[in-house]
């Protein structure tokens, strides 16, 4: 059995008119009241902060990248600053070493008595059939064959060598170290003579030979051998190595000499060829020097 409820027209309007009244009668008295005004500030002041946050986010990203390629650039240019800075610091060490070196040669050679000419080594050959060094002086310098050749080095003065070959421009020295280079030379303590030999490479001591055993308790490792300037091949007292190593055979009547190089070979640079048989014109030096 359905029942059908159907409002009348009237009781609608009845409805209606209790639904208008309850609200005025809300509004009137408070408890319904909203404001408009503050609703609608309330959500456009929201809106608007949300779109400036965003504004302010997508500006800072921006901003970032921007200033991310600013600090690439600037390291970069740091960076090349500093290698240059490196690049100059090197090279002003390496003109003042050289500067100091060229000022210790020219004195040294101004000192010397002899003739002599300063020149670069540009070249070495320890594997032909005798040890070379090639040095950038020849003829059209006044180079000949057969003068002697010594260097001074951090202070010491040392032999290097004889002169075998001679170019136009360049010539070649035979080192004390090649084993076909013999020096008449001295202990500068005893003064004994003996011949010295080399050992046939940079690597290996320098060898003395004819000095009798009676002077053992007179040498000690560390006792400089000179040149005696005997046969004409060198001047006189110019170093040539330090004792190394001093032993009595029984079977040799001569002691069994090794010798140090006063030069450190590796590092030489420069050299001077003397010329023995001419005296030294200080002021030809000191022209030639500021030449080169």
């Amino acid at each position: 059995m359905k029942h059908n409820f159907r409002f009348k027209f009237p009781e609608l309007v009845l409805v209606v008119l209790l639904l208008i009244s309850g609200l005025l009668l809300g509004f009137s008295s408070g408890g319904f009241l909203v404001d408009f005004n503050k609703v609608g500030f309330t959500v456009m002041s929201t809106v608007q902060s949300g779109v400036n946050t965003v504004s302010r986010g997508v500006v800072g990203f921006f901003r970032g990248i921007q200033d991310l390629f600013v600090m690439k650039k600037e390291y970069a240019e740091m960076k090349e600053k500093l290698a240059n800075y490196d690049y100059l610091q090197r090279n002003n060490v390496e003109i003042r070493k050289e500067n100091e070196l060229l000022r210790e040669q020219l004195d040294f050679a101004m000192s010397l008595e002899h003739k002599n000419i300063a020149a670069q080594i540009v070249g070495r050959d320890p594997d032909s059939l005798y040890s070379s060094i090639t040095i950038n002086k020849g003829v059209r310098n006044g180079v000949k064959k057969g003068l002697p050749v010594i260097a001074i080095q951090n202070g010491n003065v040392g032999v290097v060598g004889k002169i075998v070959t001679v170019g136009l421009v360049t010539s070649q020295i035979m080192p004390i170290y090649d084993s076909k280079c013999n020096i008449s030379a001295r202990m500068q303590s005893s003064r004994e003579i003996g011949i010295i030999s080399g050992g046939g490479s940079v690597d290996k001591p320098l060898s003395m030979s004819y000095i009798n055993k009676r002077s053992f308790s007179e040498l000690s490792r560390g006792d400089i051998v000179v040149t005696s300037g005997e046969n004409g091949n060198y001047m006189r007292d110019v170093p040539v190595g330090t004792i190394s190593k001093i032993e009595s055979l029984e079977y040799d009547s001569s002691l069994d000499i090794e010798l140090k190089p006063i030069l450190d070979f590796s590092k030489l640079e420069t050299v001077l060829i003397v010329d023995p048989d001419l005296s030294n014109d200080r002021e030809t030096v000191a022209e030639v020097a500021e030449n080169d």
